[in-house]
């Protein structure tokens, strides 16, 4: 393909930041090695049982930090110049997978205004194509689909006859509008004020349709055929200003009880193969529905490292950060992310690339089929990769093309279609094995990616100015819970399989790609040290052990520099990313938190899935909140109401060092034993201070999102019982 010589992207590395991270770990590292030294040398002073889980805890948290190590070892930043892309009709087209799963926890109104904004992409139409994934298979989803074809069809030529910027049709028509040009004064002529009335009358139909139509028909079935459909064909259509909208298709998938689904990755290996028969776009953007394009020059600045020669040939992947338009200032449950798309992912494209992240990524298709089809490959062993359908096989051979469906050809595709979205259809075959997203984990994202980066491919990590995607983050506590559950779930799954990172991976990344690829599968292992500390050291001070050195004795040096040094590493990492103290104080209450609730759980998920105990569930999170959880999301206050189970280990374990605090300050002004338990009097009372929250929960709020008066019951029985055996047992 012909290019411009300028180049399409540059990429810096962060030096500076490197740097002082390296040192600053290198002083973290001797103060680690010290503290180990001083737990050998206490084995007689301790009794052994709090002794060794106190040790085997900060054994697993260095094996962890030092996982930790390549997340800031080459930071990168990278800028794009699209300008240099070649012309329109030379470009490569991409096709757009969208999966909704259930209309009663996805509302149907923002998957549909997500299917809009990525029909308004500013790419050529003709090489644009829009797939919609209906696991529900549900009657109002494609209704309300037909529904936004109609509006597409006035709103794409609108948004490029304005140069809008804002593509989603819901966020542009409540207000916040903006375009990009040379010309605004086109904001304020008299054509453009009246075509935007008219605008937000269609907007307002449309929604009105939808409404409806949600009173009316089903929301979704449980067992249900294939069903596919083409929404509007951009060759058929005699409307001119149509034919300039992108080509739209749903597809839902057979679901039977007695067929494995395989979840999200099932449903977007459905589209590939779908897809393949009728636009075979080599490239492919994957969002989820409620992630709409915010950014419509979001295609050509992922085609500007696509397209690159120095990286084309190797590179599997551009991913862009999540972000969410819903996350307020005092972000109490962390939905953000901040970590993973302003720290993790940028150090990780200083080495083979981020992580595959669910959302927001450009894909090349072939990566997806393991590489390059060769034309002389045996036509057998492709049936046994791909299946027995011919138009698939085909297509592996082939890049772009449309298959315009009218007359018999509609009939023949709407059969190959069925067949490719059966139950049956990948039995006997390696989808899901080896080839398209992978079925061995939950996180099909991050195994996928996994294995991409196995073989040998690339991925990149863009991060524009305007954001590209904006999405509905989870604000209330149960389904943060639930989510984090599940994702911690599907990576554990990874670690302990014979896909090890850093065992399997080592031998096929670089070693840093390894570690930083273990650490994120081994994350729900904090669970074990942070459920020790906030338990063994507490009994310890209610029976009058101490497990650290006293304030006067040197070794006190040691924990007390290996504590500031953490603080200290990750306040710099939030304050670099431009956020407050306030963002810093609220992660680490929020990873506190998830560590002995989603991420314990999840270790016990993992456990009895290996088993046998229990399958898999993908446990889908509800983007549906009432006005009072988003109110008390504003203004930082927890909302409890939810599962039992997280609630009770919660109360548990507050309860637990709300005793010891008290019981212990008793003890040591009883026996001014101050230097002896200062650090597990500071322990428990830094757990309550991360966990005041709770504590209110359970004592002083009396509204609908406090904890109940028998959850806190259970949990002070629970505590008791366990204080009661712990000092049995241990002492």
């Amino acid at each position: 393909m012909e290019m411009k010589n300028s180049p399409l992207h540059v990429c810096k590395v962060q030096q500076p930041d490197a740097t002082i991270y390296k040192v600053h770990n290198l002083i973290h590292a001797i103060a680690l090695l010290a503290l180990l030294c001083y737990r050998a040398s206490s084995l007689d002073v301790i009794p052994t049982l709090p002794w060794a889980l106190i040790t085997a805890s900060e054994l697993l948290l260095c094996f962890m930090w030092l996982l930790r190590q390549p997340f800031r070892w080459r930071p990168v930043s990278r800028t794009v110049f699209p300008e240099g892309l070649p012309k329109d009709d030379k470009l490569s087209a991409v096709d757009v997978f969208i999966c909704t799963a259930d209309p009663t926890k996805e509302p149907t109104l923002e998957v549909m205004n997500t299917v809009v904004s990525a029909m308004s992409l500013d790419y050529p139409p003709e090489k644009l194509s829009v797939y919609l994934s209906d696991d529900a298979g549900s009657p109002l989803t494609l209704f309300a689909l037909h529904e936004a074809a109609s509006f597409a069809s006035s709103w794409v030529p609108f948004c490029r006859k304005y140069r809008i910027d804002t593509i989603c049709p819901d966020a542009f028509l409540s207000g916040s509008a903006s375009v990009h040009g040379d010309d605004d004064t086109s904001l304020r002529s008299m054509d453009f004020i009246s075509e935007l009335e008219k605008m937000k009358s269609k907007y307002e139909l449309f929604r009105e349709r939808v409404r409806r139509a949600k009173e009316k028909l089903e929301t979704g079935l449980k067992d249900h055929p294939p069903l596919f459909q083409v929404i509007n064909d951009k060759q058929v259509l005699a409307d001119e200003e149509q034919a300039k909208i992108p080509l739209l298709i749903y597809v839902s998938r057979e679901k039977r009880p007695t067929h494995p689904h395989h979840f999200k990755a099932g449903a977007l290996n459905v589209l590939l193969r779908v897809s393949s028969i009728i636009s075979n776009a080599p490239y492919i953007l994957v969002l989820d529905c409620d992630m709409y394009c915010n950014n419509p020059s979001s295609i050509r600045q992922a085609m500007s490292f696509h397209l690159d020669p120095k990286l084309s040939q190797s590179l599997a992947f551009v991913q862009f950060p999540q972000t969410f338009y819903n996350v307020s200032n005092n972000d109490i449950y962390e939905g953000q992310l901040r970590y993973v798309f302003k720290t993790f992912w940028p150090s990780m494209d200083g080495f083979q690339g981020p992580v595959l992240s669910g959302t927001g990524f450009y894909l090349k298709r072939k990566a997806l089929y393991g590489g390059p089809m060769q034309e002389d490959e045996d036509l057998l062993q492709l049936r046994s990769c791909f299946g027995n359908s011919n138009k698939l096989i085909a297509s592996l051979h082939q890049n772009y093309h449309h298959i315009p469906i009218i007359g018999e050809s509609s009939n023949e595709l709407l059969q190959e279609a069925q067949i490719l979205a059966s139950c049956s259809y990948e039995k006997g075959t390696q989808w899901g094995e080896q080839k398209g997203f992978l079925y061995h984990s939950l996180v099909e994202d991050y195994f996928s990616g996994f294995i991409m980066h196995c073989r040998g491919w690339k991925s990149v990590y863009y991060n524009p100015s305007i954001p590209a995607f904006l999405g509905s983050a989870t604000i209330s506590f149960n389904e943060s819970m639930i989510q984090n559950l599940r994702w911690n779930s599907g990576l554990l799954e990874v670690g302990l399989s014979r896909f090890c990172p850093i065992i399997y991976g080592v031998s096929r990344m670089s070693i840093p790609q390894a570690m930083a690829y273990g650490f994120l599968a081994f994350h729900p292992l904090y669970s074990f040290p942070l459920m020790c500390y906030a338990t063994i050291p507490q009994l310890c001070l209610l029976n009058g052990i101490s497990l650290y050195p006293k304030v006067s004795n040197p070794w006190f040096v040691v924990f007390a520099i290996s504590y500031i040094s953490s603080l200290s590493q990750h306040l710099s990492e939030v304050l670099l990313c431009g956020d407050s103290l306030r963002t810093w104080w609220n992660e680490q209450r929020i990873w506190m938190i998830k560590s002995v609730v989603p991420l314990f759980l999840s270790c016990l998920d993992v456990f009895m899935k290996m088993i046998g105990i229990r399958e898999a569930n993908f446990m889908l999170t509800s983007k549906v909140v009432d006005e009072e959880q988003v109110e008390k999301y504003k203004k930082g206050i927890f909302d409890f109401r939810g599962s039992m189970l997280f609630l009770i280990i919660l109360a548990t374990l507050v309860t637990i060092n709300m005793v010891s605090l008290v019981g212990g300050l008793v003890r040591v002004m009883s026996e001014a034993s101050y230097d002896d338990m200062f650090v597990q009097v500071f322990l428990s009372f830094a757990i309550l201070a991360f966990g005041y929250p709770i504590m209110e929960g359970m004592i002083f709020r009396k509204d609908k999102g406090c904890i109940s008066a028998p959850i806190s019951i259970i949990s002070v029985i629970v505590s008791i019982i366990f204080l009661s055996l712990g000092s049995f047992l241990f002492f």
